[in-house]
């Protein structure tokens, strides 16, 4: 006789619901995005409205023109930031120089790797990328078949928040293209995930192959329906053809994660 427990149910009503009893000061918090594309936007919104503070942000970017993840810092929510891209943010420019936020800036890949490592369980990883610069500062140094590695530390969080187009009630996620970028990844390296989704889906509404995350990584779900996605419209200019007229087209793809 085979017993099958049951399912858990992850589907929350709101944000703030996903959230209840997770949100504490001095916690860690993984955010999806690349800019402000694939940013969990009603999370986002849900932690500033909170008030909680001194949050290490472990994101690409901390945001992006008062944007985003901006909005936390605008709030003095933020102590720390680990990215890899401190471009197009004034915010955490103007907090980093008043030394009111502490920034740790790694290379994009490895930021990337050193979150797929917390994830896997990885203690760490050597790399060549940053060796005889300020990222190697204090760092372990081992020469390998004549070439010099850095010793990376894995990155994890006490939650991360990911967005995504699609969603079913047990948690596999499927991502809009670009938007992908980061979420997966720092779904799998958190103590808890919470996943914003456009759609909302029943089981088996997603065929397997088309699962970019499965279920077992996503504790908890809510379906957003409507986001400001500043960049997520793909704007293009029509060609000017050989009869001499041209025009402006813009195209959206659909947006969002």
């Amino acid at each position: 006789m085979s017993y099958t427990s049951p399912p858990i149910e992850k589907v929350f009503p709101k944000v703030e619901s996903a959230l209840s009893g997770l949100l504490h000061d001095g916690m860690s918090i993984m955010s999806g995005g690349f800019g402000l594309c694939g940013n969990a936007e009603a999370c986002i919104d849900a932690i500033a409205r909170s008030r909680v503070k001194n949050l290490t942000i472990i994101s690409n970017n901390c945001g992006n023109a008062g944007q985003g993840l901006a909005v936390l810092l605008k709030n003095r929510q933020v102590s720390r930031v680990i990215c890899s891209f401190v471009g197009g943010n004034p915010d955490l420019a103007e907090l980093y120089m008043k030394g009111q936020v502490k920034v740790e800036l790694s290379p994009q890949g490895t930021f990337a790797e050193r979150i797929r490592a917390g994830g896997a369980g990885i203690a760490g990883f050597y790399t060549p990328t940053g060796v005889g610069t300020v990222v190697a500062e204090g760092k372990e140094v081992r020469e390998i078949d004549g070439v010099r590695y850095l010793l990376e530390r894995p990155l994890r969080a006490d939650l991360a928040i990911v967005r995504a187009a699609v969603g079913d009630i047990d948690g596999n996620l499927r991502f809009y293209r670009t938007a992908r970028n980061f979420n997966p990844i720092m779904a799998m390296a958190a103590d808890v995930t919470i996943a914003e989704v456009d759609k909302l889906v029943h089981r088996g509404a997603l065929d397997p192959d088309d699962v970019h995350l499965p279920g077992i990584f996503v504790k908890r779900v809510v379906e957003v329906r409507e986001h400001r996605d500043v960049i997520e419209h793909r704007t293009t200019r029509t060609l000017v053809g050989r009869s001499g007229s041209s025009g402006e087209s813009g195209e959206s793809g659909k947006p969002g994660a």
